[in-house]
Parts: C-alpha cells; sequence; structure tokens
C-alpha cells in the first residue's frame, strides 16, 4: 500500500520537544521554510535532511538543540542559516562561501574551532548579519571586504573567541554597518579613528583585548555620526580619551529617549513570497556592574566604558551635552582633576563609575539630584568634602565612597563638622598652654621645693619637669620670684 507523504513549503517545529529529525522530511520536494530550533535534537545534522530540496529552501533555523559534529553545509540557495547555540565542532568548510545569496549567518555559541576562511569578507553582498561569536576561533579576520558600493552587512559579532592581529582597513567599505563586537579576543591594534566614516555605526564594543596606545584626535570627518555604545575597556589605551573630538557630532544628543524600537536588520527571505524577518543584535553588556546576556538592545541605550586602561587627563566639562547617557564607566585610569559639574544634567544617568582614579576636589552638589537606581562609586580617589545630599547619593553604602579620608557625611563614619581630639598619653603641662589653674597645679610642688631649698634647686626641678617649654619656665620663675619677696618682707 502506498503512502502518501504530505508536502510542506514551510514547516514551523520551533519547541516541540523533538528529540531526533522528522523522517518525512527527506521526502520533501518543496521546502522553503523550517524551523527545527529550541528542541532537544542530537546527533548530527543527516545529509538527506534537505537532498529533496536542494533548489527551493530558503530558511534554516536549528538553533538551540544538542547537535554535534562538523558544520553542515546547507543548499547554495537559502538565505537565513541560524545554527548557533548547539555544540558543532572542526573548522568552517570554505564551502560556507558557496552560499551567495545568504543574508544571515549565525554560527555563534558552538565549539567551533580554526581559522576563519578568508572568504568570509566578501562572499555575499547580500550578507547583512555575520555572527560567530563564543567559539574557538583563532587567527585573523578575513582581510578583504566587498568594495562594492550595494554591501548590506549590518552586523558582525566575533566575540569571545582567540583572534589576533590588526583589524582590516578594508572594513571601512562596510558603510552600512552598524553593529560591531569584538570583544574578548587578542586583537592587536590602535584604536580604529578610520571607524568614524562609518555613517552608521552605533555600536562598537572592543573590549578585552590588547589594543594599545594614544587615541589621536580625529579629523572633521570623522565623527561617529550616530556612535551611542562605546566599550574600550580592559585594554592597553594611554593618553587622553579625545570624548569632545569623537562625540562632537553625534547622534546620542539628539536621540529620541525611550524608544521602544530595537537595533537589529530586518531579513527579506525571497520566493516565500517575500517575507521580513526581524533579526535584533544581541550582546552580553556589563550594565550596572553586572555582566548578562541582552537579547535585544534598545536604539537609545547609550553607554561609554572606558574602564581598566592608562587613560589620563581631566574628565571634560563636554560630557554633560550627551544628554541620552545611560552608563558611564571611566574606573581603573589616572584621571586627574575634579568630577564635572556637567554631569549633573546628565538626567537619564543611570550608572556612573569613576572609582580607583586620582580624582580631587568635591563631589558636585549637582550629582545629588540625579537619581541612580543602579551604581554609583567614585571609591578609591583623593575628593574631600560632603556627599551630597540628595534622591540616591546616601543610599548607596560605604564601599562607593571608601579610600578617600577626606570626604565625610553619608554612609561615611566620619561625619561632617565633627573634629576629633587626637589621643595622646597624659601629661602635666602639655596638655594645655593657656596658662590656666590645671597647667600649674602639678609644678606647685617644685615652687615649694625652690622656697625650701633655694631658688636655683626650685628653678632646676622646674626645667626639668617642663623640658624645652619655655613659655611655662619663665611663668614658673616669675611665680617663685614673688614668693620670695613676699617672704622677705615678712620677716
Amino acid at each position: 500500500m502506498n503512502v502518501t507523504i504530505p508536502q510542506f513549503r514551510s514547516l514551523g517545529l520551533g519547541s516541540c520537544n523533538l528529540r531526533g529529525f522528522p523522517d518525512f522530511l527527506r521526502y520533501q520536494e518543496n521546502l522553503k521554510w523550517l524551523r527545527l530550533s529550541g528542541n532537544k535534537i542530537s546527533g548530527e545534522v543527516p545529509k538527506w535532511i534537505w537532498n529533496a530540496s536542494t533548489e527551493t529552501l530558503k530558511y534554516i533555523d536549528m538553533s538551540s538543540n544538542m547537535l554535534f559534529g562538523e558544520l553542515p553545509i546547507p543548499p547554495p540557495n537559502v538565505q537565513y542559516y541560524q545554527i548557533s547555540n548547539n555544540y558543532l565542532t572542526g573548522q568552517v568548510s570554505p564551502l560556507i562561501c558557496s552560499l551567495s545569496q545568504l543574508q544571515l549567518l549565525d554560527l555563534s555559541d558552538n565549539r567551533l574551532s580554526g581559522t576563519l576562511p578568508q572568504c568570509l569578507g566578501n562572499f555575499s553582498d547580500d550578507l547583512q548579519v555575520l555572527n560567530l561569536g563564543n567559539n574557538f576561533f583563532h587567527g585573523i579576520l578575513p582581510q578583504t571586504y566587498t568594495t562594492a558600493s550595494r554591501s548590506n552587512l549590518r552586523m558582525i559579532d566575533v566575540s569571545h573567541n582567540q583572534l589576533q592581529g590588526q583589524l582590516p582597513r578594508s572594513l571601512a567599505n562596510c558603510v552600512m554597518l552598524e553593529f560591531m563586537v569584538l570583544s574578548s579576543n587578542e586583537f592587536n591594534d590602535v584604536f580604529p579613528l578610520w571607524f568614524g566614516t562609518l555613517p552608521r555605526l552605533k555600536f562598537l564594543a572592543m573590549d578585552h583585548n590588547e589594543f594599545y596606545d594614544v587615541i589621536g584626535k580625529p579629523q572633521k570627518n570623522l565623527h561617529f555620526l550616530e556612535l551611542r555604545f562605546l566599550d574600550l575597556s580592559y585594554n592597553n589605551f594611554t593618553g587622553e580619551f579625545p570624548l569632545e573630538y569623537i562625540f562632537s557630532g553625534n547622534g546620542m544628543r539628539g536621540i529620541t529617549l525611550n524608544q521602544p524600537t530595537y537595533m537589529g536588520a530586518t531579513i527579506f527571505v525571497y520566493d516565500l513570497p517575500v517575507i521580513g524577518i526581524d533579526a535584533p543584535y544581541s550582546s552580553t553588556i556589563t550594565n550596572k556592574g553586572v555582566e548578562r546576556y541582552f537579547q535585544k538592545i534598545r536604539e537609545d541605550f547609550m553607554v561609554i566604558n572606558l574602564s581598566s586602561n592608562k587613560f589620563e587627563g581631566r574628565i571634560p566639562e563636554f560630557i554633560g551635552n550627551l544628554k541620552g547617557l545611560r552608563s558611564l564607566n571611566m574606573s581603573n585610569n589616572i584621571l586627574t582633576g575634579s568630577i564635572p559639574l556637567s554631569l549633573g544634567s546628565l538626567t537619564q544617568l543611570e550608572s556612573l563609575d569613576l572609582s580607583h582614579n586620582h580624582l580631587s576636589g568635591e563631589i558636585p552638589q549637582q550629582l545629588g539630584q540625579l537619581t541612580f537606581p543602579g551604581k554609583f562609586d567614585v571609591s578609591h580617589n583623593n575628593l574631600r568634602g560632603p556627599i551630597p545630599q540628595g534622591r540616591q547619593l546616601t543610599t548607596f553604602d560605604s564601599t562607593s565612597y571608601e579610600g578617600n579620608p577626606g570626604l565625610c557625611g553619608g554612609p561615611l563614619q566620619n561625619k561632617c563638622g565633627v573634629t576629633k581630639t587626637p589621643q595622646q598619653p597624659p601629661s602635666s603641662v602639655e596638655q594645655n598652654d593657656s596658662g590656666s589653674a590645671g597647667a600649674f597645679e602639678f609644678d606647685w610642688k617644685f615652687v615649694l621645693a625652690g622656697l625650701g631649698s633655694g631658688l636655683v634647686i626650685g628653678v632646676v626641678l622646674a626645667h626639668v619637669a617642663i623640658t624645652r617649654r619655655k613659655d611655662l619656665f619663665v611663668k614658673i620663675v616669675g611665680m617663685i620670684r614673688l614668693m620670695i619677696t613676699k617672704r622677705e618682707s615678712l620677716e
């Protein structure tokens, strides 16, 4: 008896608790859309799964399963290929570059290794999203990126690998690039000021690498016009950070706050008919002192993190112009000078960390008017004076202020306006320099000795008792002479 196998153009079997590939998939001849994400499918991807649909398959999502083995190469007409969050191993075959219509390639969160195929730089002018993060890739990034004016690359994430060397200057050709994550690698290069020519770059994370040297002042046409997230933490940058130059023409000042929209690309898969698929950008971000994974990142999420470098100089007042700034971390540098008063105008600021620097002066009273629901830390500087009284600053514990001996008030034990009397050993004379009765009470014993034994002995004993205190010595001698004169008159 012949059994007719139903034919599908689209199959959405995500989160269906599947433990294997359904057998009927081998008989699909017109399948264009296949979603198997969020199941418990284990083992290697069988080759038969797309043999029958080689000419038609456009969309494949096998993410968040337990797949292992080498990365399977799908049919050449695929436009969307997501196989992230599995246990794939081995190198990426250069055959991946045969997918000339590919718009999204997400291989993140696997155990892939080896060097990246150099063809990944320019194999598809249609590619918008390239996510290779959280693997074991080493070597250098592909050096050649498309020079075509139609390049659509919007997102690159190669974070948490072992990549090395310099950044390819050809990345400047990717004029549509919005989101670049290079975090947690071994890149060794100066700061890429030429990224400033990318007119749409919004998110740049370069933390935990080996970038180095002074960041020069960019030219007038290099202004990072849309940059709103910059993380340079845990590198070897030196000198003054040119904040005013990098952000002088910046969209951070004019962005619409509290936007419900998220950073991301839209993938248009054709022949389905055309379907637009939102692909939000995601990343692991340290926010309010806590590292966590953001599955979506809001358009108005504005962060500057320069911590754990060797930046020096003063914090410029210009920073107060970045009205939408939500998080500022400049800790663990060698910054000097005072805390800018203009920080008080950053009404959206949720987290401020200036700890472990050489800042001096008082904490501006203007900061007391801000609302800090997350983090505030100015510890281990040279600050002095009272902690501003306000909505939030006095609610943080003493660790936010420790290491500043001159600070007082708030959660600190050192209260403002209270002078502690230094503890000294008891002394008959040194406790009071004013010549009061208390100061002379002990010394009259020697005065009487002087009356009975002669002036010389009394003077010597008094001198011994108040060694090197000439003012008191003179007063005591005067009193002795007065007593002698009175005694002689009575006789």
